[in-house]
């Protein structure tokens, strides 16, 4: 059973706002006002409302580079991650440059196993084989210190297109498009890998139409909405927080698949899936599409996922993605025995939960490098505590994957402690949630403990209480196959706009098991008369759960598609015995 929850309401928002002349459904608007929407222009989501790329710092030095290296044919080199993010960055860099003229495009992706995060100095010398004029990075970069002077030793002009929050130092690249840089005025914050390619492609077209490169090479100006498909899925993937900017990007990718005009592989690991194009909506690409391409990052090589997002084949798409969805497979597999081990260790090291250290680090020999970051998630869910899940790396190195809690900044706490301690940390970077790093393994326990002394300094005495919040409680005649459709169209939702959550209690008219893992319920509102369909995924541990048990929970109003009929179905989020 996860931690325990405080389900607390939502502040209800400024009531007094734009949207009162907007025809919408009462808990719609109520939603909408306790996620800070204060007027209808914040909801629309049509391209022409995206910031400007102009307004992104270091573009134009990057749109000179790629501006030159089109127009010179030279070779271009892009370097990706091994994520989700980095699947899509690659793939839609690949495409656009070859929409805008380029002929000499490859990418690169490292391989977790053997070359680590980012452009490292071995990642360089495995792209100095093929020669390239230009190296770009999509999605990693910003922390490459290293690679980047390995780079230029080579010879080779470098462009860093990244996310990450930058160090100290930053890298001496000819370009870096970044607008996490400190000198960076460019309004969202919060664009994915794959959104800032984006940017960068279109900076780029609208260079290349101004000086009339098209009409020289005798191609059409691409439509590089064509793109957005990529951006959605990357951008929801990554869980950056879905500001107005972002949003766009996702609706319109959204739309687009929808409408059937995406790619075959995004097409393929749709279907795979068991989801609907039609019916596609954000959290399916969070949930279900993300999760089989980081699949092959995590288990294997990402090369697996590029190609598939790549190529125009269906057939090969769909064969890529069947080899992804297995891939998939084992990685559920690998994980559940990992956290099973997980579970044991921390018995052996107390019963008592409050017992645990406040920042939580686990290390064993036999966990799989790739899966360490989802054990990592479902510890922190589990304890509501920032958690570290090391496992080996190279020689007597140890590589962890850092998830942390509200209030916990994960990259700033790693930042305090190598700064107090600059011999304990190899490496890190990464963002307010989530991290990764590299130690050595004999450093393990004095990690340990700095790691246990900085998170419990930053909380300061706060409790470790895990806070759901609510959009409050549903009427009888509220819990409508109508009302679900609506707030499923209202989004996309996502991080810091997060899909709504309603609570109340119920009164259990059966249970059984589905699935090995999920409890399917028959449940009727306190003081209702109707029966609901429920479902609560991976809590089994809850079953059997006796005809008149009183359930308090925190759930979605869904609408759930079963062979051709849509049906109301509420998406148990957490629950507790009243």
């Amino acid at each position: 059973m996860n931690s325990h929850c405080l389900i607390r309401s939502r502040e209800p928002g400024n009531c007094a706002t734009g949207l009162d002349g907007i025809d919408l459904h009462p808990i719609l608007r109520r939603i909408y006002t306790s996620r800070g929407v204060q007027s209808a222009d914040e909801l629309v989501t049509t391209l022409d409302r995206l910031l400007p790329p102009n307004s992104l710092g270091g573009l134009d030095a990057a749109v000179d580079l790629l501006e030159q290296a089109i127009r010179q044919q030279q070779r271009i080199a892009i370097v990706g991650d091994f994520d989700a993010d980095g699947a899509t960055s690659s793939a839609l860099m690949m495409e656009a440059l070859g929409l805008l003229g380029a002929r000499h495009v490859q990418y690169f992706v490292p391989n977790r196993f053997e070359y680590g995060y980012g452009l490292t100095p071995e990642i360089v010398h495995l792209t100095a084989e093929w020669q390239p004029d230009l190296l770009v990075t999509v999605d990693n970069g910003i922390s490459s210190i290293e690679g980047v002077i390995t780079a230029k030793k080579y010879g080779f002009s470098v462009l860093i297109t990244d996310h990450h929050l930058p160090g100290k130092e930053l890298p001496a690249a000819d370009a870096i498009v970044n607008p996490n840089l400190p000198d960076n005025t460019f309004a969202s914050k919060n664009l994915a890998g794959v959104g800032v390619a984006f940017y960068v492609m279109l900076g780029l077209r609208k260079r290349l139409r101004e000086t009339g490169w098209f009409a020289e090479a005798s191609i059409a100006e691409p439509n590089l909405a064509t793109l957005l498909d990529l951006v959605a899925l990357g951008t929801v993937a990554d869980v950056v927080p879905l500001d107005q900017n972002n949003r766009i990007l996702v609706q319109q990718g959204l739309a687009r698949i929808r409408a059937g005009c995406c790619r075959p592989g995004i097409k393929a690991l749709i279907q795979l899936s068991g989801r609907t194009l039609q019916r596609l909506v954000a959290t399916d690409m969070g949930f279900c599409i993300g999760p089989r391409l980081n699949a092959a990052g995590r288990l294997d090589d990402m090369s697996i996922g590029i190609e598939c997002l790549l190529t125009q084949n269906p057939e090969t798409a769909m064969t890529l993605a069947a080899e992804l969805d297995q891939l998939n497979r084992s990685r559920r597999e690998i994980e559940a025995s990992m956290q099973d081990q997980a579970l044991q260790n921390l018995d052996q090291i107390t019963t008592d939960k409050a017992q645990l250290p406040i920042g939580l680090c686990l290390y064993d020999p036999g966990w799989h490098q790739g899966v360490i970051g989802i054990l990592a998630s479902r510890i922190k869910e589990k304890f509501y505590r920032p958690v570290i899940i090391f496992a080996d790396g190279d020689e007597s190195e140890i590589k962890g994957s850092a998830r942390s809690i509200p209030g916990v900044h994960i990259r700033d706490v790693l930042d305090v402690i190598a700064t107090e301690n600059p011999m304990l940390l190899s490496r890190f970077g990464g963002h307010a949630m989530a991290a990764g790093l590299t130690i050595s393994k004999d450093k393990l326990t004095d990690f340990q403990q700095a790691f246990d002394t900085e998170v419990t300094r930053v909380l300061n005495g706060r409790p470790l209480a895990n806070e759901l919040l609510s959009d409050g409680h549903l009427q009888n005649d509220e819990f409508t196959l109508n009302l679900a459709e609506t707030l499923r169209a209202a989004g996309p939702w996502g991080q810091y706009f997060p899909e709504p959550l309603f609570d109340g209690v119920f009164v259990v008219q059966h249970s059984r098991i589905v699935g090995s893992t999920h409890l399917k319920l028959l449940l009727m509102p306190e003081n209702g008369s109707i029966v609901l369909n429920a479902i609560a995924f991976n809590q089994a541990e809850f079953f059997p759960l006796q005809a008149g048990t009183r359930l308090k929970a925190a759930y979605r109003l869904d609408s759930n598609e079963y062979r051709g009929t849509i049906n109301l179905q509420l998406l148990i989020h957490y629950m507790e015995l009243e």
